[in-house]
């Protein structure tokens, strides 16, 4: 099976301008896909921006709403497959979203987020309930999950017990934690034998300071590609023949003991 080439979007664009966060999506798509990427993340919320406060129950969607519908059409017309953070409305009820389209323009998934990150997001969102949500693309199986979701172990063991391959993360890390996307989203890929595309906001914005360093994480632990500290676009490939071999190598879920671990639930 012909690797996945993954292209992450490393960029904050513009605060509250859905319009002006499209374009910018537009663009990123055509350059990844001009590069041979069959999927492209772009970071947490960000067809809103991030520090939308009183705005978010303006600026929610339903999933399938214009702004899906805009991503669809993007998505079609390049022929990549998106992945991208939002407000979702359900009702009178606001989540911290991620949606995966297809390149065929199709809804494949959409997950909310379970572990909602400080004061900020504890008063404007509600935690999603479902842990594991996935797809098949390219004949890779997809999952996804948001930000402060992927530094809880259990939640991305859940996923390699699901059989997630390639573990979509967009995110909103912020100053001082660098060391979660330096450290600890490389020892996820290689503790549960999975990758990892975690693509992150950069810069200032409200009272947030994004930190970059969005990475492509294999399951040997090491980062297959990595963004610096700006506005980038890096890509890197999900070899399925690679996943393949390293689980055959490393024990780590065969091994497993889980009458041992009962305390956890």
């Amino acid at each position: 099976m012909p690797p996945l080439r993954t292209a992450l979007l490393q960029s904050s664009g513009q605060l509250g301008d859905v319009a002006a966060n499209l374009t910018l999506l537009d663009g990123a798509a055509a350059r990844a896909a001009a590069t041979g990427a069959g999927l492209l993340v772009a970071p947490e919320m960000f067809l809103t921006g991030y520090a939308i406060g009183e705005d978010v129950h303006r600026l929610a969607e339903a999933a399938d709403g214009d702004a899906a519908d805009a991503v669809a059409e993007i998505a079609g017309r390049h022929g990549i497959a998106l992945a991208y953070g939002y407000p979702e409305r359900d009702g009178d009820t606001v989540y911290n979203a991620a949606q995966l389209i297809g390149p065929d323009g199709a809804r494949l998934a959409n997950y909310r987020k379970t572990h909602l990150f400080g004061d900020f997001e504890q008063r404007w969102f509600t935690p999603g309930d479902r842990a594991v949500v996935q797809a098949e693309l390219a004949g890779v199986r997809v999952g996804l999950m948001i930000c402060y979701d992927v530094e809880f172990p259990e939640n991305v063991r859940a996923h390699a017990l699901a059989g997630t391959d390639l573990l979509l993360v967009p995110t909103a890390l912020m100053h001082p934690a660098q060391v979660v996307a330096r450290s600890v989203v490389p020892v996820r890929a290689f503790e549960n034998q999975l990758y990892i595309a975690y693509a992150n906001r950069t810069g200032p914005e409200g009272d947030f300071e994004f930190v970059g360093m969005s990475a492509l994480a294999g399951p040997d632990g090491s980062a297959r590609a990595r963004a610096g500290l700006g506005e980038e676009l890096v890509t890197g490939d999900v070899d399925p023949d690679l996943l393949s071999r390293s689980r055959a190598e490393n024990p780590y879920l065969r091994d497993r003991r889980p009458g041992l671990y009962t305390s956890l639930v």
